[in-house]
């Protein structure tokens, strides 16, 4: 997984490098490069026909992670707003294989970010709506404003989850709003099985080799070029070459061949969690379609 913050934190301290870190520990976060961060935007969606301007609007910073203010297709301006991150990065830890975590109670805060990457406010939950590990690796928080009110306040509006699952040769911006940085690349392909640690990952995107994600990029929303919504989140990379293990994970295709890709990153698709998110942005598990594990 992307490493989260701590491990970051401590490799710049050692390498003296002036960049920020990336997600929290298990599921990778790679300490990061000085590298100046791209400008792009994160808005909500745009026409087909013209490219989507990616920034930094509508992403969030979190204590060890990255996110995004998020809206489902059908979520209206009166309803609680939602964050989206990875499972990896609450704040209670990693959830257990098999573990989800549904309306919790929570007060984490993250920092809005707009167009420039330059905080806006501070948002607070008050549940993780939503949390796991298991075949996906997704965190869906709920805030006390809804979307009209940080519109209104802010003039930041939500990015909206795409419903339909990315095509490969997709291009794609990853927008950390923990680094304040983006990466450009596209939809390489789709793992079977996604194997690290004690965690696997279902139909998980794999991205070109442009996407050098680092750690604290952990929960980065996966922009669609095209259209301007979200496909994915982004949340893992294998650091080191290993296989399978703890921030090296591996795929494994349908006949159970193991393939590891060292250098290369991935992230888990958010088409499936539309179905799940019902009237008031409320989780409802059993509702039609929806294939997120329960607890």
């Amino acid at each position: 997984m992307k490493k989260p913050l701590v491990g970051a934190v401590l490799a710049l301290l050692l390498t003296g490098a002036a960049a920020a870190p990336a997600m929290a520990s298990a599921p990778r976060d790679a300490a990061p490069q000085a590298q100046a961060p791209a400008v792009r935007s994160a808005q909500g969606a745009t026409s087909a026909a013209t490219p989507a301007a990616v920034d930094f609007a509508g992403t969030v910073a979190l204590s060890n992670c990255s996110g995004s203010l998020v809206r489902m297709p059908a979520s209206q301006p009166g309803d609680p707003a939602l964050v989206l991150s990875n499972g990896h990065c609450l704040e209670t830890g990693f959830p257990a294989a098999g573990e989800v975590v549904l309306n919790q109670r929570s007060s984490r805060s993250f920092s809005l970010l707009n167009g420039s990457g330059a905080k806006v406010a501070t948002l607070r939950a008050d549940r993780i709506a939503y949390g796991t590990m298991t075949d996906t690796d997704v965190a869906l928080y709920r805030l006390t404003k809804t979307y009209a009110q940080i519109q209104s306040q802010y003039g930041i509006g939500a990015l909206t989850l795409d419903a339909a699952r990315p095509a490969q040769g997709t291009p794609i911006t990853v927008v950390s709003g923990y680094w304040k940085r983006t990466y450009n690349c596209s939809v390489d392909g789709f793992v079977y099985r996604l194997k690290e640690g004690d965690w696997t990952w279902k139909d998980s995107v794999r991205y070109t080799s442009a996407c050098d994600t680092i750690g604290g990029t952990s929960g980065s929303p996966v922009i669609d070029r095209t259209t301007g919504k979200v496909v994915a989140v982004n949340n893992t990379g294998n650091e080191d070459g290993r296989s399978c293990t703890v921030n090296n994970p591996c795929e494994v295709d349908e006949n159970g061949t193991v393939t590891v890709r060292q250098g290369i990153n991935y992230a888990q698709q958010t088409y499936t969690i539309v179905p799940c998110v019902g009237p008031g942005n409320v989780i409802d598990l059993h509702r039609a379609g929806c294939t997120l594990p329960k607890p």
